[in-house]
């Protein structure tokens, strides 16, 4: 006998009854009644707008996007006065990388309310997204005009705040979310994120130690590429990296390319970056773009916002036959461009790094999807296919941290431009605020890289060589401050740290040969700094970490020919680095042969490289011919 009771049915010719009992059902998540219920209301009254609005909600939770905007398009064509289907139908837009309409829809609902709040930090994040930050930043003064103690909107606002380089203001910001219970997804990491861009340490152990933790749990305590600057645990970046993911395309879209076979003279690659401009990404990767083998591959580029005009913008459209600026295209329609050109194989310079898209990767547009360059690190998505590393930074072993497969090209996995081009004027150590006799110890990486420990480091060194300086960037006012403090506090005269302001690249890399050691971090290496400092003849001392992020130095050292210079822990590094500062002979040494072999090593051989590069890309695609699934394998020298 059965004593299960059957299901509610909705009453005919009663939509006030069938509207009640369907708000009750969506309630308690019974959502296949309720939208029984709803269409029943609607078959009354086809234009009733909280029976529109409502089922359209249940649709877009299946991801059934289109028929939820046709649902409030009507809505908002028979109800005029009502701003919810506006504010909904700008929030799927938005998710949909429409970024431009979803704007304009959350206008329209405060045209009707002027006094919505989530209407208005919606319309925040759109013009955020759009590059409008100054826009989006009212927008939440807005929103926090109406309703200070909106969580959201003071977190947004602390977001826009951080992204514009107001770090100091950023952080104040997440304290008061904080303080005011919100709990969004990696707050915790957003607010130490901007702590270390001003060098701020003041609950550095507490703070990485709670992320780590959180994420252990399953909790999305970090974005994937800042925890790279705090975590050297490659189990912890990984976790991070398949959370934020998983949170992300929750519900992803349906792929683009489902199995059709292509038949190309030349393998048809597709670069997408946000950084084809003047950006490191680019100045790394340009040479790559102008000695392809155009013979063999049919590149594209689809250049993703901020939008530029500068030189190395100028320059690599030059370098690509066929050249997208796609800034102001839906992921969705980007993946549709990638998929109408019969795109082989996609390379992601990006990952989650700055104006990222990996939607457009979700959609998935082509056969295979590589990681590269951009980002440090895994994905943690499933519709990434490839990560280009080398043994170094991805040793053997280590292959269980990377959702990827991992192609290990055979010297460093870091491309460079062999063009690049060194000024011969080099300033003096006077026009450059450095003493003309002291020894000079330098770091010119991102201020988020330096660390409490390593920085201990840096001062017993100072203590050590006596008259000796250390040379760091000058990126703002709160780290020159704090980080004087911190010299102080470690027995070290403020004084013995100078910063160099802001200079043209070129001016930057000669300013290089004012130094006599370049300093390396922990647990977020040099990358493309490490390059310039090789470039221009300064040697660099790093300690290798457990992650790629930890173990960039160490590759590009190998490729040099410079292994010497590589540590395995703190106290050797230490001692390395006391060891070249005081023995003036093995130094010039190093120089010497530094200097000789720039020209010739594999780490700078652009050419080189580039055959390397072109020899993943083959093999990846002759064993996609073949119906193999993606598997890892190195590329011979």
């Amino acid at each position: 006998m059965n004593n299960e009771s059957p299901p509610p049915q909705p009453a005919a010719g009663d939509p006030v009854a069938n509207f009640r009992e369907a708000v009750r059902l969506h309630g308690l998540g019974q959502l296949d009644e309720a939208e029984g219920f709803y269409r029943a209301v609607l078959a009354r009254s086809p234009v009733h707008p909280e029976s529109l609005l409502n089922l359209g909600l249940i649709l877009k939770g299946r991801g059934q996007y289109d028929t939820a905007l046709s649902l409030w398009r009507t809505s908002v064509l028979n109800n005029p006065g009502q701003a919810s289907a506006h504010v909904a139908t700008g929030k799927v837009l938005a998710m949909l990388g429409r970024v431009a309409e979803a704007v304009r829809a959350f206008e329209a609902a405060l045209a009707i309310d002027p006094r919505d709040v989530d209407a208005l930090n919606c319309r925040g994040n759109a013009l955020s997204r759009l590059g409008r930050q100054a826009e989006a930043l009212a927008s939440y003064e807005q929103a926090l005009a109406i309703h200070p103690n909106y969580g959201l909107a003071v977190v947004n606002r602390a977001n826009v705040l951080g992204a514009r380089g107001q770090a100091e203001a950023a952080v104040a910001g997440y304290q008061r979310a904080l303080a005011l219970g919100e709990r969004q997804p990696e707050i915790l990491g957003a607010k130490l994120f901007q702590q270390l861009q001003i060098c701020d340490w003041s609950d550095y152990e507490l703070a990485t130690w709670e992320i780590a933790h959180r994420i252990g749990g399953g909790e999305p305590a970090d974005l994937p590429f800042s925890v790279l600057s705090h975590s050297d645990d490659p189990a912890v970046q990984l976790a991070c990296a398949q959370i934020h993911a998983k949170a992300r395309f929750a519900r992803p879209p349906p792929p683009l390319w489902t199995g059709e076979t292509y038949a190309h003279d030349r393998i048809r690659v597709a670069y997408v970056s946000s950084d084809f401009r003047n950006h490191a990404v680019a100045h790394l990767i340009a040479g790559l773009f102008d000695r392809h083998d155009k013979t063999r591959f049919e590149i594209t580029g689809y250049a993703l916002g901020p939008r530029s005009d500068d030189a190395k913008r100028q320059r690599i459209r030059a370098a690509f036959p066929v050249f997208h600026d796609v800034a102001q295209v839906s992921d969705l329609e980007v993946a549709r461009m990638i998929r109408a050109a019969e795109t082989d194989i996609v390379v992601d310079l990006n990952g989650y790094t700055t104006h990222c898209r990996p939607g457009i990767f979700a959609c998935r547009p082509a056969p295979i999807q590589i990681n590269y360059l951009g980002h440090p690190g895994t994905m943690g998505a499933d519709f990434i296919d490839y990560i280009v590393a080398d043994r170094h930074v991805i040793p053997a072993g280590a292959e269980q941290f990377y959702s990827e497969q991992v192609i290990r090209l055979p010297h460093s996995y870091q491309v460079n431009d062999h063009d690049r081009v060194v000024p011969p004027q080099t300033p003096t150590r006077r026009e450059a605020g450095l003493p003309d006799a002291a020894f000079v110890f330098a770091c010119f990486n991102a201020n988020y890289k330096l660390s409490p420990a390593v920085f201990s480091v840096w001062m017993r060194l100072l203590n050590q060589v006596p008259g000796s300086v250390l040379w760091l960037l000058e990126s703002n006012p709160a780290v020159v401050r704090n980080l004087r403090a911190q010299a102080q506090a470690r027995g070290v005269d403020p004084g013995r740290l100078v910063f160099a302001p802001k200079v043209t690249p070129e001016a930057h890399l000669a300013r290089h040969r004012l130094a006599d050691l370049f300093l390396d971090t922990l647990p977020y290496n040099a990358h493309t700094t490490a390059s310039d400092a090789l470039w221009v003849g300064l040697p660099l001392v790093t300690c290798a970490g457990q992650g790629f992020a930890a173990r960039v130095a160490v590759s590009l050292l190998e490729a040099v020919g410079l292994p010497e210079l590589i540590t395995e822990s703190l106290e050797a590094y230490e001692a390395q680095a006391l060891e070249l500062a005081t023995q003036p002979a093995r130094l010039a040494d190093l120089k010497a042969r530094l200097a000789a072999s720039v020209q010739t090593a594999p780490l700078f051989d652009t050419d080189l490289t580039r055959r390397h590069i072109e020899a993943a890309y083959t093999i990846a695609w002759a064993r996609h011919q073949r119906g193999e699934p993606p598997k890892a394998f190195d590329v011979e020298p």
